[in-house]
């Protein structure tokens, strides 16, 4: 997988530059002419101005929060520590004090007074039957 793509690493510097441009026409030939027409070389134009210098050239350690290097490394360390800290704290936080999902809590309290009353009854705690089977009124079986 990994010689797959070598092969673009190889033209990556390549495509990252940036060479003279030729713009080829692919349409259809009119009346007199049979051969593809091709336009002027154009070269890529200088910047205008005083030349900018990339942030990273200025400065190695650029992260993309000032132009200043102390005021770039400050921010930072800022957005880090209220991005990555606070926010787990605060997050684990609000989701553990989140209400009870699928009522587990309520549920096993409401099987706690169950078992407790059923067991000062005298009753078991788990009965051979879900429904009262005195309860229940069946149809009458058809026999033809």
């Amino acid at each position: 997988m990994l010689s797959r793509f070598w092969r673009f690493g190889l033209a990556l510097p390549r495509s990252l530059a940036v060479p003279p441009t030729r713009f080829v026409s692919q349409s259809k030939a009119s009346s007199g002419t049979a051969s593809t027409a091709v336009t002027d070389v154009h070269h890529p134009e200088p910047p205008a101005g005083h030349g900018g210098v990339s942030p990273y050239v200025k400065n190695p350690d650029y992260h993309g929060f000032s132009s200043d290097p102390v005021e770039d490394e400050w921010n930072m360390k800022v957005g880090f520590f209220f991005g990555i800290s606070v926010a787990l704290v605060i997050g684990g936080t609000f989701i553990y004090y989140l209400p009870d999902q699928g009522m587990r809590q309520w549920a096993r309290r409401e099987a706690e007074q169950l078992i407790h009353l059923r067991e000062e009854q005298d009753l078991p705690l788990i009965e051979e039957n879900y429904y009262d089977t005195s309860k229940i009124i069946l149809p009458p079986s058809e026999k033809e």
